[in-house]
């Protein structure tokens, strides 16, 4: 084996983006997932769980929310005020619709994905009809004070269940009014602090469970108003909760980093009641789970640490092998460094920017495994920033060193790389 060196590169100062929000299919083959900086990612389950899309962020887009409606379509909603779908194909934002209620913090499809609710920063609740082609705003359903943080449909659609500050209501969708209006600090000490709800989902037998700043999961019979369980979670707020689909197991995120499965399990072997109760705590993030969902097979959970990671539920196995494996996904999947090798340059990627750096160099010899005295330390040549609101996608640079080009989902630049002595410089071509 030839003789070669090798450079440990610490100077990349890359901060990945965090989870924001996740959406299972259906059908559980693939996952959605939008990171804080506005950039959609699609998995695949059914190859060891591939990164399969991946679409660019945008300043101007702000993602809160993504759902599966209509098949493979993939919608997303978020604080600038549109509902965009986007086209899988294509990796872009194929088409936008104003919400018309402010920023949206919240959207949900129904069972069958032929509609939309969304909350609004107004206190609204929307539904819009998903057409061939796009979507059209149906109707306004009952409006009252308060930002809606959070939807659930009834699996059957005939309800909403909405979340806001201090309490939650569950809406009629046929008549559009409220039929249930319930406080979730009433039982609290410290009643004046605020309680947040973030989460919520509608149970098919007709329960409502709600995960709240409080580090609560409680579940209600709506009907008669009534809380039937409480668990208290975490010290912390609960922010996250997701539902299996056959309505026997949750899963739950805070914002210590820790993720809780509860389970529906009989209070006596064999009998007929059963109550939920918390059985498996992990902790594998870092920071706030702001997202979590909950496939045939695995509990799925995205955090503030960039960090997306599948935690296979053995029971659901069938037999051991990549299926059963833990799977954590912290580096992004794309190639964000590139090398000329023969003028000692390396481009990294950024956002919204690119960086132009020189290796270092040295003079000494060693052995395997010895780290050698630099004689010229890497040295920060030039910042190159796009134009635009769009991020950049990829990028280049040639072997030679004479060339840097990149692309965004719109348009592609390419520049040539001027050595002025020691200098550098970009010339826009």
């Amino acid at each position: 084996m030839g003789e070669f060196e090798v450079h440990r590169v610490r100077f990349f100062g890359l901060v990945p983006a965090g989870v924001r929000c996740l959406a299972c299919h259906p059908r559980g083959a693939r996952l959605a997932l939008a990171r804080t900086d506005g950039a959609v990612e699609v998995y695949n389950f059914a190859a060891n769980y591939f990164q399969e899309k991946v679409i660019p962020g945008h300043e101007a887009r702000s993602v809160e929310s993504l759902c599966w409606a209509a098949g493979d379509r993939l919608f997303g909603a978020g604080l600038g005020g549109d509902i965009t779908e986007y086209d899988l194909p294509a990796l872009s934002a194929a088409r936008g619709v104003d919400g018309g209620g402010g920023p949206i913090w919240s959207m949900a499809a129904n069972g069958t994905g032929t509609q939309l609710a969304i909350g609004c920063e107004d206190g609204s609740v929307k539904i819009f009809q998903v057409v061939p082609g796009g979507i059209q705003f149906e109707r306004n359903l009952d409006r009252r004070k308060g930002r809606v943080l959070c939807l659930s449909w009834h699996p059957s659609g005939t309800h909403i269940v909405a979340g806001s500050v201090d309490f939650f209501r569950v809406i009629d969708v046929t008549s559009g009014q409220t039929v249930q209006r319930i406080m979730v600090n009433h039982q609290v000490e410290k009643a004046k602090r605020e309680c947040v709800v973030w989460a919520i989902a509608l149970l098919s037998s007709g329960t409502v469970v709600s995960a709240d700043s409080f580090g609560r999961v409680q579940f209600w019979d709506w009907e008669q108003g009534a809380l039937a369980e409480s668990h208290t979670i975490s010290t912390s707020a609960v922010l996250s909760l997701a539902v299996s689909e056959r309505e026997d197991s949750i899963v739950v995120g805070t914002s210590t980093g820790a993720t809780y499965q509860l389970q529906l399990l009989p209070v006596k072997l064999g009998g007929p009641e059963k109550r939920w109760v918390r059985t498996k705590p992990f902790q594998f993030h870092s920071h706030d789970v702001r997202a979590v969902a909950h496939s045939p097979t695995a509990l799925i959970s995205g955090g503030l640490d960039a960090q997306l990671v599948i935690r296979p539920l053995m029971e659901k196995v069938q037999r051991k092998g990549y299926d059963a494996v833990l799977r954590k996904f912290t580096f992004p999947h794309r190639r964000l460094v590139s090398c000329a090798r023969k003028a000692r340059l390396l481009l990294f990627q950024f956002s919204q920017y690119l960086e132009l750096w020189r290796l270092g160099s040295t003079e000494e010899t060693g052995k395997d495994g010895e780290v050698l005295p630099l004689c010229r330390m890497p040295e920060h040549l030039v910042q190159l920033k796009s134009k635009g609101p769009e991020h950049i996608y990829c990028s280049c640079i040639s072997p030679c060193g004479t060339w840097v080009g990149y692309s965004t989902a719109s348009r592609f630049q390419l520049y040539r790389v001027c050595c002025d002595g020691d200098s550098v410089s970009l010339r826009k071509v």
